[in-house]
């Protein structure tokens, strides 16, 4: 039976939590949103507006503070929508302070630098709570579209599906329509991995070529996605869904994909650092290229596009030099590496 209105908590005022705020407003919840920066938070009082979100208003209703208690206080619902390098941090200052009963929303995609967890991981680890208790929702949903109400379909993962039922139920709507899954293995890595690829992309834009290569690199990199996601216990037919090929349609070709647009410039010559200095919001494609490296290797998983986007952000490898190795190694069966039914 699907919930009235919640008093749900947005912890990350960037243009993707404030675009769910808005949203979950519209759906009659009572909305606060949690930002780290006082001066982002004034500005946004004093304007009604985020300006990562040109245009769209902030409804009066929805609470904005720096106040991490007053913000989860008698929340039903937690939304985590930081950074991955954050995350942990920021659940280190939240543990204790919610309710046993909370459920927490992941909408972060990433893998930590180090441990190599997943967010969901992350959130079970950090705040000691079940599995039973997280979602992770992920999905093609560019802050830009949503907050304008743009059609959009996304998918709630959780190890309880019921868990994932209930988010389901509290965040569709007429524009924003939701899936659920008890894949959240595979949900979360699927959103993570897609942001290497879609910098692959970018990459390939920047150099000028075209659609055949385009194709071929986002089929690839599904590949990779499905070979270490069946390696970490994920159903392979996941990467088939919103959070594997629908997410690498959206990040891929998008003028709104920071992922992209870092490779794109990296591929007309730009240096890593130069491009970073001047953006406003995170490429989280780059801490993921590091992390699902590390992954590759630990768990042994053939993952050549990893590799190499790796190798350019990190070791300077040049791009040209770096697709033609990707086209010269040698011949495989398509299905190389991915164990069979």
């Amino acid at each position: 039976m699907k919930l009235k209105k919640q008093k749900i908590a947005i912890l990350g005022a960037g243009s993707w939590g404030t675009a769910i705020a808005i949203h979950l407003h519209k759906l009659g919840h009572e909305v606060k949103m949690w930002e780290y920066y006082s001066e982002n938070v004034a500005l946004m009082n004093r304007t009604g507006r985020n300006p990562l979100l040109a245009g769209i208003p902030i409804p009066k209703q929805i609470t904005i503070s720096n106040d991490l208690d007053e913000t989860v206080h008698d929340a039903s619902i937690i939304a985590i929508v930081v950074p991955s390098h954050t995350v942990r941090k920021l659940l280190s200052n939240l543990k204790g302070k919610y309710l046993k009963d909370a459920i927490f929303v992941n909408l972060t995609k990433g893998i930590e630098e180090n441990s190599l967890k997943r967010m969901s991981e992350l959130i079970a680890e950090v705040l000691e709570c079940s599995e039973d208790k997280i979602v992770s929702l992920y999905g093609p949903s560019h802050a830009e579209e949503v907050s304008r109400g743009v059609p959009t379909a996304i998918v709630a993962a959780s190890k309880n599906i019921h868990t994932a039922k209930l988010i389901q139920d509290n965040f569709c709507s007429t524009n924003l329509r939701v899936y659920s899954n008890s894949d959240i293995i595979g949900v979360e890595l699927g959103g993570s991995i897609k942001n290497i690829i879609a910098i692959a992309s970018g990459i390939l834009d920047g150099m000028g070529l075209g659609d055949n290569t385009k194709a071929a690199l986002i089929t690839r990199g599904l590949s990779e996605m499905i070979r270490l996601g069946v390696k970490l216990g994920a159903q392979e037919n996941t990467f088939a869904g919103l959070s594997g090929v629908g997410d690498l349609i959206v990040t891929c070709g998008s003028k709104h994909s920071r992922n992209r647009y870092v490779g794109e410039e990296i591929g007309k010559g730009r240096k890593l650092e130069e491009i970073l200095d001047g953006m406003s919001m995170i490429a989280e494609g780059v801490h993921t290229s590091h992390t699902v490296f590390q992954m590759s290797q630990k768990y042994d998983v053939v993952m050549p596009l990893t590799e190499q986007i790796y190798k350019v952000l990190f070791n300077g490898k040049n791009p040209k030099k770096a697709l033609t190795e990707l086209m010269n190694r040698d011949p495989v069966k398509e299905r190389h590496s991915i164990p069979e039914d």
